[in-house]
């Protein structure tokens, strides 16, 4: 799988998520995709569970910005070294780093992504009083 197919794939997830854009992120995914977001938890079918975890963003973030600072490809996949900032509903802000690495069937969508982040740190940002 060509380099750029990936890098394609990988942008408009991210794209996607900052936009919190639910139809044109789940358009990205296999029908069997999973994700770890964050690793630790279970994993969760990503069509299936998509309009929930949009859900809940909306709810905590008024704006989130990911900028995806380091890719690296190789193989049928991609790591990703990214920065969020997110916007609380309250005003508040957050920001936290993360890796997510990504597994790209031959249809040129994505078959696994996991994130690896402090998503406890984060809510805690955007929640302090």
């Amino acid at each position: 799988m060509p380099p750029e197919t990936i890098q394609a794939v990988v942008a408009d997830y991210f794209a996607n998520l900052q936009a919190m854009n639910l139809e044109g992120w789940v358009k990205n995914f296999t029908k069997d995709a999973t994700v770890h977001d964050p690793v630790g938890k279970p994993p969760n079918n990503a069509l299936e569970t998509a309009p929930k975890f949009f859900g809940l963003l909306s709810m905590a973030f008024e704006k989130l910005q990911l900028s995806q600072d380091q890719i690296f490809v190789a193989g049928s996949g991609a790591a990703v070294k990214w920065t969020m900032r997110g916007w609380g509903r309250n005003g508040k802000q957050g920001m936290t780093e993360g890796i997510s690495v990504f597994e790209i069937h031959e249809s040129g969508k994505i078959q696994q992504v996991s994130s690896y982040w402090d998503e406890a740190a984060m809510m805690a940002q955007i929640r302090r009083s």
